[in-house]
């Protein structure tokens, strides 16, 4: 089975490719400017900070998608589990009078 290359990438996988490009962005221009111990520590803990903080949003946006998806699914199984019951009910009755029908006829 061969997969198309035209195949699309999820909101989700671009945005944490895209801060993982970042990420080792910084980490490397942090490597290589010309500064003090101290201040590329520093500048590497607020860049640390900012990371965690982009990742705990996109977490958070991850869950609410996810909780809207489950919540939507459960809507539909139960509209669809309503249907059916009712149809399955209907089916029942019609049996039981065409039963009931067919035990006086005879």
């Amino acid at each position: 089975m061969e997969q198309s290359h035209e195949e699309g990438f999820s909101a989700g996988s671009v945005i944490l490719a895209f801060l993982l490009g970042g990420l080792v962005g910084v980490g490397v221009s942090l490597l290589l400017a010309p500064k003090s111990g101290r201040e590329t520590r520093e500048k590497l803990q607020g860049f640390t900070e900012d990371a965690k903080e982009a990742a705990e949003d996109y977490i958070d946006q991850v869950k609410m998608k996810v909780t809207s998806s489950v919540g939507r699914g459960k809507d539909f199984f139960q509209e669809k589990k309503s249907i059916i019951t009712t149809a399955v009910d209907a089916g029942k009755e019609a049996y039981e009078r065409e039963r009931e029908r067919l035990t006086k006829g005879q």
